[in-house]
């Protein structure tokens, strides 16, 4: 079984199950599937990551900010500790997994009401608690989740917001979200609206920053006039370069930091699913992914294989020099794998040390220049979802986004 980071998961299915595929279902077509992404696996055929240096520790002094927040230069996306790329694991393993990236140094935890649902918040909560000053949890509203917990489309609408924020809250066992981000633009939703919002909840104390998930740079800009953005977080790996030519360059101007989703390409990055790799259906996303189909993996080989020469030279893996890369790129970027298996987090750590010179960069982004990458990032259901200029091949230059503006809402 594959995954983010290429771990096996050999649990049986637990209790609830059939709602899980219920809501996994609804999510493939509707989905949050991306950051909605980052980890467990869930093809049989693929082989475990070499172990790290045990006892891997993330220093201090290398924290990043975005915006005016600082975490750790590397977080971890608590995804797939309870959903998107196979069953749940045990809720003590996921528990003790997340303790022990902060007691390696991890300060960013990254989670979603979506995730699960609501499951993923729980094991943040509970993990976190007796540190909970010590850690910046970030997690997301936008979903319109039914009791069986069936992603039925996007809701942003400023009661909906204050009911999933206060949901969220007594799960994740504080009194405030560090990073409350949008998970998904609504197209009903003028988005200085959600910024306003936001901004009350801040100021009820609720909340400490503002962030927007998967948004182009119109979007970007209505918001952060409404209500300071703090972070952007949008899906960025060596093999999916959407948010270069329009949100990188428009957080770059306002001072705004970029958490990348899914560093690890959904596990390829890291070399070790082959091409014979086989998803499940209904429990793992990539199942629905153009990349992910056999033709798809056997055709991007070739990506694989620049990263792995670069981690030949540096006596490193693969899934290291993409996240280094990522890291290499701006000092306002913080990559956030996600993992089940305490082995491959310390390896996701061990990254920092795996530092890429400008030479080794040129090097990467001169071989993926002439490479052709086969297939969308995602299923069109989910692509459906993302905003304008926030996709390859998008631009919402001299537009507003797909975001109506006030006065233009269609009726929901």
């Amino acid at each position: 079984m594959a995954c983010e980071d290429g771990v096996e998961n050999d649990s049986t299915s637990p209790p609830g199950e059939s709602t899980r595929r219920a809501f996994l279902k609804g999510a493939a077509a509707a989905v949050a599937a991306a950051p909605l992404l980052s980890g467990i696996a869930s093809c049989a055929s693929t082989p475990r990551r070499e172990q790290s240096t045990a006892g891997r520790t993330l220093s201090a002094s290398r924290r990043r900010r975005l915006g005016s927040l600082e975490v750790s230069s590397i977080g971890l996306g608590c995804m797939n500790v309870a959903w998107g790329f196979g069953p749940p694991i045990d809720r003590q393993d996921a528990i003790r997994l997340v303790r022990a990236a902060y007691d390696r140094g991890v300060t960013f935890f990254d989670t979603a009401e979506a995730y699960g649902p609501f499951l993923s918040e729980e094991i943040v909560g509970e993990a976190l608690a007796s540190v909970r000053d010590q850690v910046v949890i970030a997690s997301k509203f936008g979903f319109d989740i039914a009791p069986s917990g069936e992603l039925r489309g996007l809701d942003s609408r400023p009661a909906h917001i204050r009911e999933v924020v206060d949901a969220s809250l007594k799960r994740l066992r504080t009194d405030r979200i560090d990073l409350l981000y949008q998970h998904r633009v609504d197209p009903k939703i003028p988005i200085e609206d959600v910024a306003g919002t936001v901004k009350d909840l801040i100021k009820e104390g609720k909340a400490r920053h503002f962030g927007l998930s998967e948004a182009g740079g119109a979007t970007i800009r209505r918001a952060h006039a409404e209500q300071p953005v703090t972070a952007v977080q949008n899906e960025y790996s060596v093999w999916t370069r959407d948010p270069e030519h329009e949100v990188m360059p428009t957080c770059e101007e306002l001072g705004i930091g970029l958490v990348a989703w899914g560093p690890l390409g959904k596990g390829y990055l890291t070399g070790k699913i082959p091409s014979t790799a086989t998803f499940q259906k209904g429990s793992d996303l990539r199942a629905t992914m153009p990349r992910f189909t056999p033709e798809g993996l056997a055709a991007n080989r070739p990506v694989v294989e620049l990263l792995e020469r670069v981690a030949r030279r540096k006596g490193v893996q693969p899934g290291q020099v993409a996240l280094a890369w990522l890291l290499a790129r701006k000092p306002w970027i913080v990559p956030i794998p996600g993992t089940t298996k305490l082995a491959h987090l310390e390896e996701d750590l061990g990254a920092v040390d795996a530092e890429l010179d400008a030479a080794d960069v040129q090097e990467i982004d001169d071989g993926f220049a002439a490479l052709t990458i086969h297939g969308a990032r995602s299923s069109e259901a989910v692509l459906a979802l993302i905003d304008v200029g926030s996709k390859l091949g998008t631009s919402s230059a001299g537009g507003h986004g797909v975001s109506p503006l006030r006065g233009a809402e269609p009726a929901r």
